[in-house]
């Protein structure tokens, strides 16, 4: 009875200790990134892959094999064609199962001289298919994208891909609109977004509304300026225009410009004339045929 208590005691220290242990980490392996289908051996490539692997590193539970732990291994496998895959599921799926690791990322270099453009994707070993891809600009002068730190952040954890507003509103009781949306606001009233161009819209009833298209970069904070107050919206009664005074009085015309007087007299004169014509005509007055110049018809 005892062994047999011992022996449970035993399996739930064990199953305690393997539920406390942090879940394996993300093994990422970085290829040497290449240039024209060949492998980029420059100054300035080979700084760049430094700073990815650092990148690449700093994410919350990721182990990076480096690019030059990924050609020494390749090498000692004397497997020469897995240096360069060209974006190949098969062939990247290869290379991690070599290395061990779960994804691996690699790169292509294109551009001239200090102003260049990196094309990176990031295959997974398991499924032998491209998770992401995301470009690197390199030299230029005004980096949105966080650089190496962003494009890793893109091809591992995009929803981490974000920066922060910091809104500055000059009156109180404003609603935040972003992309036709009402937004929470913190207690410094920021507000965290995805990198990008973002429609910002601030209403308050006795305001104007204050709308602008701002750029998000990543891993920065915006301060946006509101002024509202010196667009107050204007109100006051309505005036209407004055109106005349004078009373209309309508006046009755004489009898005999009455409509009725004057239709009656009109009907009276024609039934007059169509009888004097009649009687004219057919001579009615005995009926009498005389000849001009006084003589009887017979």
């Amino acid at each position: 009875m005892s062994r047999t208590l011992v022996l449970v005691a035993a399996l739930l220290v064990t199953a305690r200790i393997g539920s406390a242990q942090p879940a394996p980490p993300r093994i990422v392996a970085l290829l040497p990134l290449s240039t024209l289908g060949t492998e980029d051996t420059s100054v300035s490539t080979r700084k760049l892959t430094t700073q990815l692997e650092v990148a690449l590193s700093s994410l919350p539970g990721t182990k990076v094999l480096t690019a030059a732990h990924v050609a020494d291994a390749i090498k000692k496998a004397r497997k020469g064609q897995l240096k360069i895959c060209e974006r190949d599921a098969a062939c990247l799926a290869e290379v991690g199962k070599l290395v061990g690791a779960t994804i691996v990322i690699d790169g292509e270099v294109g551009g001239l001289g200090d102003s260049k453009i990196v094309y990176l994707a990031a295959t997974d070993v398991a499924t032998v298919k491209e998770l992401r891809s995301t470009t690197l600009s390199v030299g230029a002068k005004e980096d949105s994208g966080g650089g190496p730190m962003g494009a890793a952040v893109r091809l591992l954890e995009p929803d981490r891909y974000r920066g922060v507003l910091r809104f500055v509103i000059d009156a109180k009781g404003a609603t935040v609109y972003v992309n036709g949306t009402k937004a929470a606001l913190g207690g410094k009233n920021e507000i965290a977004l995805p990198v990008g161009t973002q429609a910002v819209r601030v209403t308050h009833p006795e305001y104007r509304d204050f709308v602008r298209f701002i750029d998000v970069p990543y891993n920065r904070t915006t301060e946006v300026a509101v002024g509202m107050a010196a667009y107050p919206i204007i109100k006051h009664d309505l005036q209407g225009k004055p109106i005349n005074s004078d009373t209309i009085q309508y006046i009755e015309p004489p009898w005999y410009r009455r409509p009725v007087v004057v239709a009656g007299g009109a009907i009276i004169v024609t039934v007059a004339s169509a009888v004097i014509v009649a009687l004219l005509v057919n001579d009615p007055l005995g009926g009498r045929c005389r000849k001009v110049g006084g003589g009887s018809c017979d």
